[in-house]
Order: structure tokens, then C-alpha cells, then sequence
């Protein structure tokens, strides 16, 4: 398995995978998701490398993505400057179990520490559906804090 940075031209792959999270997640909680198409997802992905305002690392099995990781650079004062969030972590069904998750995380936390990060946050689901994953990102270091993740979406 061979872990890579992702660039722009690879931005298709990341969306369709990304796309395949929204999907399992929809599926185990049965709440429907408004989920951008394909190439609405490609586009943001896209534009979202060129700018560097995204960083996906990618876990290859030859020249096919199998998984990845995507990160993004925050600031807060409750976390004393800057850290960075993991967006999204998938790992296509059939190379679960096999450590694909856990190599991109530790990728991910080497390139957390180059950039200085003091911290790496991730939100997930606090439903029974969404233990295993816990219990992963536990076993990997993380460790659960207070709060659940809310949004409010903008009009126009």
C-alpha cells in the first residue's frame, strides 16, 4: 500500500470516494443527506487542492485510490493557534481491517507535525451506528471530547 499527497488532477477519484462516505453514512443512520453530484464534487475538490486549502493524502493499491484522509488548517484560540481538522477518512469496504486506515492516519499526524499543528480534530456521528468507527479512532490516539458537532446552513 503505498500512501501519496493528492494533486488536483486526481480530484475525481477523492470525490468519488467522498461521495461514497455520504452514501454509507446515509445509509446506517437512514437520514437523508444533500449530497452534491459528482462534478459539483470534483469541482470544490478541485479547486479546493489548487488553492491549498485542502491536503488528502491517498492510499494506493497500484494506481487505484482505495482510501484517503482529508485535512484542512484551522485557528482557535481554545486550541492555542493553529491545528488542522480531518474532514473525511474512508476506506473502500474490502480493504477495512487490513490497516489502511490506520497508515493514513499516521501520514496524516506526520504531516500534522511538519506543519506545527498542536492538535487534529474529526467529528463523527454520535450514534450506536458509528461506535466501530470511535473505537478506531480511539485505538489511534484520539480520544473523545465534549459537544456535538451542529451547523446552520447560509442562504444565498
Amino acid at each position: 500500500m503505498r500512501l501519496v499527497f493528492v494533486e488536483k488532477d486526481r480530484a475525481e477519484d477523492i470525490a468519488r470516494l467522498a461521495l461514497n462516505l455520504l452514501e454509507e453514512v446515509q445509509a446506517r443512520t437512514g437520514r437523508k443527506i444533500d449530497a452534491p453530484n459528482l462534478a459539483q464534487t470534483t469541482r470544490l475538490c478541485k479547486n479546493f487542492l489548487a488553492k491549498g486549502q485542502y491536503n488528502v493524502v491517498a492510499a494506493c493499491a497500484g494506481d487505484v485510490i482505495v482510501g484517503f484522509g482529508s485535512l484542512c488548517e484551522s485557528h482557535a484560540l481554545y486550541a492555542e493557534g493553529t491545528f488542522g481538522i480531518l474532514q473525511e477518512l474512508y476506506v473502500l469496504p474490502e480493504y477495512r481491517s487490513q490497516g489502511v486506515g490506520a497508515k493514513l492516519l499516521e501520514k496524516i499526524v506526520e504531516f500534522a507535525r511538519k506543519k506545527g499543528w498542536r492538535r487534529l480534530e474529526l467529528a463523527t456521528p454520535p450514534l450506536p451506528e458509528f461506535d466501530g468507527s470511535v473505537r478506531f479512532y480511539e485505538k489511534n490516539g484520539f480520544e473523545l471530547t465534549s459537544g456535538r458537532k451542529l451547523r446552520r446552513l447560509i442562504d444565498g
